[in-house]
């Protein structure tokens, strides 16, 4: 017979880590196993490309939770392993190393990979993503061994944490996007010359439009980026921040409704029996989108969703709802954002982006749909009503940064 787990959760991060403290705090008490490709014990996401790579954190400060606490709690971890195949009529896993385990709910909390550069030299020594402990490890080794030329790829979340760090740490640092502007897929032009300009005033060689061919190397190492014009930029660093591919394959081969990503209802069901998803990898209609299908990439919605299945397996049938945050730190300076900014029609500036604090408020159809808060935490708590509220205020009280948020809902 296979082991068997009541709950078996797939993927150790954030989400996973948090469906299984949600359901101990639940009283539930099933066995529970969590099994992950990474090797490391859960921990922290995001301070990877900050904190842990400025080595401002020791990798302990990271936990979610002390070593011990699983063990002390039941939970069985699995780590440095992946699962390779779903078998929803069995309620059964097959994991990499040929084993077999069976379970009575499963949670897919599988995340995603680093989309990889797919012209020639991306496998070169010296090219790195940014996801886990092992990635950002190598690349401190790296710059422990002297290197200080990089080259970062996409005007993203990830790009500009690194480009920032990199900075700090020392480094030439060249960053890459394809776009005309940085953070084009998530925020509006405002905030992308706000940040575009404090990156090149720390120093950094910010390229738009910029059109690569290829990764050149020699003895296996990159040591430069060739542009599409046949320009080649020396580096011996490459940090590539192009997205996540979800994680799906298993659970699309064993039969479950995915687009982009794994589809999932109100309480995060596939449509496989007794299995959810949760997190980067899993599509839901969100009403902050108004319904439209989509995937957030946040350790916001992993956690939010972990407590909808938490409940929902110990009997509480709670739909998710929860309202999209996000947040970035780059030289000190705090984003906040809330809400979500797609298919926004109007903006409004509230405050002068030249005093280092200041929001980008998005409407849709003269609503509040989202803000974009750059070291303003004020705006930020009080914004989240009026996105919550799809208020319609006042322009010209939106843009008054006299006027507190909180008296225009």
């Amino acid at each position: 017979m296979p082991d068997h787990a009541d709950v078996l959760i797939v993927g150790t991060g954030h989400g996973g880590a948090q469906i299984a403290i949600a359901l101990r705090q639940k009283k539930f008490d099933g066995s529970i196993t969590m099994v992950g490709r990474d090797t490391e014990p859960p921990y922290e996401r995001p301070p990877l490309s900050k904190e842990y790579l400025a080595r401002e954190k020791p990798f302990e400060r990271i936990l979610l939770r002390p070593v011990g606490f699983w063990a002390e709690k039941g939970v069985d971890l699995r780590l440095g392993e992946d699962v390779i195949g779903v078998d929803p009529a069995a309620h059964e896993v097959t994991l990499a190393s040929g084993q077999t385990l069976s379970y009575g709910k499963l949670i897919w909390a599988a995340g995603g990979e680093p989309r990889r550069l797919t012209c020639s030299g991306a496998e070169l020594a010296g090219v790195h993503a940014v996801r886990t402990k092992a990635d950002v490890d190598a690349l401190m080794a790296q710059l422990d061994a002297g290197a200080r030329r990089a080259v970062a790829i996409g005007g993203g979340y990830i790009g500009l944490e690194a480009a920032a760090v990199l900075r700090k740490l020392g480094c030439e640092v060249i960053l890459l996007e394809a776009l005309p502007r940085v953070l084009a897929r998530v925020a509006g032009e405002r905030l992308s010359e706000y940040f575009q300009q404090m990156h090149r005033d720390h120093g950094v060689d910010l390229r738009l439009e910029a059109r690569m061919d290829c990764l050149e190397g020699a003895g296996g190492a990159v040591k430069g980026v060739r542009m599409a014009d046949d320009t080649l930029i020396e580096c011996d660093i490459v940090i590539v921040g192009i997205g996540i591919v979800p994680e799906t394959g298993p659970l699309a081969i064993a039969g479950a409704e995915c687009g982009n990503g794994v589809n999932v209802d109100e309480f995060c069901l596939t449509s496989l029996p007794d299995i959810y998803a949760i997190g980067d990898c899993a599509a839901h209609a969100n009403a902050f989108a108004d319904g439209a299908v989509i995937r957030l990439e946040s350790v916001q919605n992993a956690n939010d969703m972990a407590m909808v299945v938490a409940r929902h397996i110990v009997g509480d049938q709670l739909p998710y709802s929860a309202t999209p945050w996000f947040w970035s730190n780059q030289y000190g300076v705090k984003l906040q954002t809330v809400g979500l900014s797609i298919g926004h029609d109007e903006t409004v500036t509230r405050g002068e982006s030249d005093s280092g604090s200041f929001s980008v408020i998005y409407l849709k159809d003269g609503k509040v749909i989202a803000l974009d808060c750059v070291n303003a935490v004020r705006d930020y708590a009080q914004g989240r009503k009026l996105v919550e509220a799809r208020s319609a205020p006042d322009r010209a009280k939106l843009a008054d940064s006299e006027i507190p948020l909180k008296e225009l809902i």
